[in-house]
């Protein structure tokens, strides 16, 4: 699973999350840094309050939160997730825009973006794939 400061970093470069159901995601810095929340049929759902996007959690829960914005919380995209976030951007004329092998016991991730080869390393492919996504992201932005 992806670590909450590299998911924080693709927030904050530009990912979307489209809440869909069994998505993790995290409540950084209000003592729930640690804890991994999953959306969930009966116990955690996305609703709309006041016109915002916002997870309602139901039941009883011993911190006692009710609801939080989307903005608040932080996604924690899953290994697909993030491969599918990527292809879009990538050279879709290239016989393989996409390639990740193991490698050292780890991961790394080869794309063709913009006409250039570059690679990504990661102990995880979900890390491999979001530094992939978070180089792609930080280069859009800036032109």
């Amino acid at each position: 699973m992806l670590k909450l400061p590299l998911a924080r970093q693709l927030k904050a470069a530009g990912l979307r999350w489209q809440p869909q159901m069994h998505d993790f995601f995290a409540i950084p810095d209000r003592g729930l840094d640690e804890d991994v929340f999953v959306l969930a049929n009966m116990a955690i759902q996305v609703e709309k309050l006041g016109g915002h996007p916002a997870i309602m959690f139901q039941g009883a829960y011993e911190w006692a939160l009710d609801y939080i914005f989307l903005q608040d919380v932080v996604w924690l995209p899953r290994e697909s997730q993030l491969r599918a976030a990527l292809l879009p951007h990538l050279d879709q004329a290239q016989a393989v825009p996409l390639r990740l092998n193991c490698a050292n016991g780890g991961y790394v991730c080869d794309i063709q973006f913009q006409g250039g080869y570059h690679t990504f390393e990661g102990a995880e492919a979900e890390t491999a794939y979001a530094n992939a996504l978070l180089y792609i992201l930080h280069h859009e932005a800036s032109q």
